[in-house]
């Protein structure tokens, strides 16, 4: 049986995008007042999804000399650290805390700084991660009891074409692995999403904040486990200024920058307005790994971001634009 309730916080929830895109249409019942956004708002949202899709660059040049599961251990640990001495814990359960912190931390970052490191570009991860929001749907249909409009399944159905033409015509682009890591990365994102939305009305970047304590452990763990020492020391003793600007960067500009400004436009203006924007996040991330890494932009990379980014545009829109011509 539905959940009005639930369906609103989750809606709520995944308004805050994680580098990717938020989901204003998973629940058709969720009121919409879209509204033009000022110009200095529009451009603030423009600079949050720039910073979220430029990103995937970022990340790739942190790997230059960190391990991917170091990387990620060091990114949520400057996300925890010292921001969590001036961030109110949200009143949610520990145990909420800690399943967000392992999904996202482990799940979604640690296969999406592994896949990065040698199996996908970043502007292909930029792109396939954002399957998360049909994983989303998937997961919200089972936990929470909702239905699955028409237009979502055309939506899924797209954005799954999307994914197979990069599977089947691959360039070195991506591997088979790189593949599979970033869906993963992505369902390890939408569990998230379902763990995050029952906390209800909180402050997201608490929330994150406090949550990324719970990431630091066992991202190490697995570091030290799969990377070894070795690795780790060296990674570390030959970082160069650019990689440890690198690691702050996830902290400062994706969590602190990205988070903050997205939650402040989301407390003055209805979600319809402002998620829409983040459909430029796989944009930025295709466009940067080609001016700055050299990625190719071959005929069919061009045809897998078309239906992906089509499947999502048809998914956040198409639903408003039924409810904006009924009588």
């Amino acid at each position: 049986m539905q959940n009005p309730q639930g369906s609103r916080d989750f809606a709520r929830i995944v308004g805050f995008p994680q580098a990717s895109l938020s989901l204003g249409s998973v629940f058709p019942g969720e009121p919409m007042a879209p509204r033009p956004l000022p110009l200095s708002h529009m451009l603030l949202a423009l600079a949050v999804v720039a910073v979220w899709g430029t990103n995937f660059v970022v990340i790739r040049a942190g790997l230059d000399h960190l391990p991917p599961l170091l990387f990620a251990t060091l990114r949520f640990a400057l996300a925890f650290f010292p921001a969590v001495f001036f961030l109110k814990r949200p009143p949610v359960p520990v145990k909420q805390l800690a399943a967000f912190g392992l999904l996202i931390g482990a799940g979604q970052f640690g296969l999406l700084y592994s896949a990065i490191d040698g199996h996908i570009t970043p502007g292909l991860a930029s792109l396939v991660v954002q399957t998360q929001v049909f994983f989303t749907i998937l997961l919200s249909v089972r936990f929470t009891g909702e239905r699955v409009q028409p237009a979502q399944w055309l939506a899924l159905l797209m954005a799954a074409a999307g994914v197979g033409v990069i599977a089947a015509f691959t360039d070195g682009s991506a591997t088979p692995l790189g593949l599979l890591m970033i869906l993963g990365a992505a369902a390890s994102w939408s569990g998230g999403n379902l763990v995050a939305a029952r906390g209800g009305k909180v402050n997201m970047l608490a929330y994150v904040v406090w949550a990324s304590g719970f990431a630091i452990l066992p991202l190490f763990l697995l570091s030290l486990a799969v990377e070894g020492w070795p690795a780790i020391r060296d990674g570390v003793v030959n970082a160069s200024l650019g990689t440890w600007g690198a690691v702050a960067w996830q902290s400062v500009g994706n969590t602190m920058f990205g988070y903050g400004a997205w939650s402040w436009l989301l407390a003055r203006h209805p979600a319809a307005t402002v998620t829409p924007s983040a459909l430029l996040v796989p944009v930025f991330g295709i466009g940067s790994s080609v001016l700055l890494l050299g990625e190719s932009l071959p005929f069919w990379k061009i045809a897998a971001c078309g239906l992906v980014i089509g499947g999502l545009a048809v998914n956040l829109l198409a639903p408003r634009l039924v409810r904006a011509v009924r009588p």
